[in-house]
């Protein structure tokens, strides 16, 4: 529950300052062509991005760790299936960073 009211209070931090990215008006904006707010998106979106990441990453341990405990035996096929799914979710972090990055 503390996690979800800090992300509130972030995320209603970001909407109180995001007036002041666009207060800019006048040749000050056309000189910039919105090069600012693209890279305040691509950090947002990286963010979403990489926490995401860090929650599947952190299930797929947690399971893992979990069926060798119960059963050692199949330590060794848990473990590369385990190792896979990590590959597949640092695989769309880094295909996320990829087009943010074409993106900006």
């Amino acid at each position: 529950m503390k996690k979800l009211s800090m992300l509130l209070t972030a995320l209603a931090g970001v909407a109180l300052l995001a007036p002041a990215a666009f207060a800019q008006g006048g040749e000050a904006a056309a000189a910039g062509s919105g090069k600012g707010i693209a890279a305040i998106a691509v950090a947002i979106g990286m963010g979403v991005a990489a926490f995401g990441c860090g929650l599947g990453q952190g299930r797929i341990a947690s399971a893992a760790c979990e069926g060798m405990a119960r059963n050692p035996g199949a330590a060794g096929p848990i473990r590369a299936a385990m190792i896979l799914g990590l590959v597949f979710v640092e695989t769309l972090v880094l295909f996320t960073l990829a087009m943010l990055a074409l993106k900006a």
